[in-house]
């Protein structure tokens, strides 16, 4: 079992869960570098974060150093890689978090397919062609109700698409969204971006980079995006 120092953050991965490219960039420290960045960037202390698709568990940590543990509730689909994740949380002094098991995803069916595309940290829904595990599906709306989080993170390896139909029903502070182009177009992200401006929230490029995206809720004309 392979162990990784990121972020000041001691990561213990399964080589049977993982890939040789997921061990390559954790070795480099090019693991979600990007998205990293971004939370540190501009969560605070005791912020709501709710996060969707934990990984290994490495945003997960960040948040929890950073808003508190207690404040965080993560969202994974991949069953295998929840001792995981509460593994290196525990390791790093982060217990606390609220770890559940689901897969955010549009519809209205109580669970959705999953399928394992690069290792177990990059599963996806699975097309109409594909047959994947079923994992219970996490409603979006009802999350945001539940939680009422300042801060969303999400990387959910294009499940995305969906969520972005309508306004959201709670209008965080800070949205940090991994865009997944090569599973969607230029339309798909036009409506991300649009359903954020209608939520109240605004394009962030100081802390955007690439496909990954950061939001801040717009305030009154005049004064700064909060966060």
């Amino acid at each position: 079992m392979a162990e990784y120092d990121l972020d000041g953050l001691r990561l213990v991965l399964p080589e049977d869960l993982g890939s040789a490219g997921i061990a390559a960039k954790l070795a480099s420290g090019g693991y979600e570098r990007d998205e990293a960045a971004a939370v540190r960037m501009r969560l605070k202390a005791g912020m709501r974060v709710l996060e969707f698709g934990a990984g290994l568990g490495f945003l997960t940590a960040i948040a929890a150093r950073i808003a508190g543990p207690a404040n965080v509730t993560s969202i994974e689909p991949v069953a295998a890689m929840l001792p995981v994740i509460r593994g290196n949380l525990e390791r790093n002094g982060l217990a606390g978090v609220d770890l559940r098991h689901g897969a955010v995803a549009a519809g209205v069916d109580d669970e959705v397919e999953f399928v394992t595309v690069e290792s177990y940290i990059g599963s996806a829904l699975a097309e109409t062609d594909q047959t994947g595990t079923l994992v219970p599906r996490a409603d979006l709306d009802a999350l945001l109700e539940e939680v009422t989080p300042q801060a969303v993170i999400m990387d959910v390896e294009g499940a995305e698409i969906g969520l972005f139909d309508n306004p959201w029903p709670v209008k965080p502070r800070l949205v940090v969204l991994e865009l997944h182009p090569k599973r969607y177009g230029g339309d798909e992200i036009a409506r991300i971006f649009t359903c954020m401006a209608k939520t109240g929230l605004a394009y962030d490029p100081g802390a955007s980079r690439g496909p990954v995206v950061v939001f801040r809720r717009i305030r009154r004309k005049g004064r700064r995006a909060e966060g």
